[in-house]
């Protein structure tokens, strides 16, 4: 696992958890969104791109969500050959409501986790 994968987990690792209190809760769109953050945060990383659009894709089947479905089947695949690449645009979020080469802002807040585990070396 790359220094990045390594430094960022614990920040993906939390919007993974809130993602999963807010399953917990009924509340799907906090769910999803939790997950988009943990996207922007992680799509760098192969491992944790990947493992995203898996719980992206295990969230549009438990809510029936065929374009969803659909779409997180194509990025699945495309976060495993395009990441190690550089092949993502940056801040995109994910979810197949938004083009999957789409570049976005990133959040303050995102952008200076994402600087920070870029800069510290294991």
């Amino acid at each position: 696992m790359s220094n990045f994968s390594h430094n960022i987990a614990p920040y993906i690792k939390r919007e993974i958890m809130r993602s999963y209190r807010a399953q917990k809760k009924g509340d799907t769109a906090a769910e999803f969104r939790h997950l988009e953050n943990a996207h922007v945060l992680g799509q760098e990383s192969t491992y944790w791109h990947v493992k995203v659009h898996f719980l992206m894709l295990r969230w549009a089947l438990k809510q029936r969500d065929i374009k969803e479905i659909n779409g997180q089947l194509i990025r699945i695949i495309g976060a495993a050959f395009l990441t190690a690449i550089d092949g993502v645009p940056i801040g995109n979020t994910g979810g197949s409501n938004v083009h999957a080469l789409k570049v976005m802002p990133i959040s303050a807040e995102h952008a200076e986790i994402i600087v920070k585990t870029k800069r510290y070396k294991k």
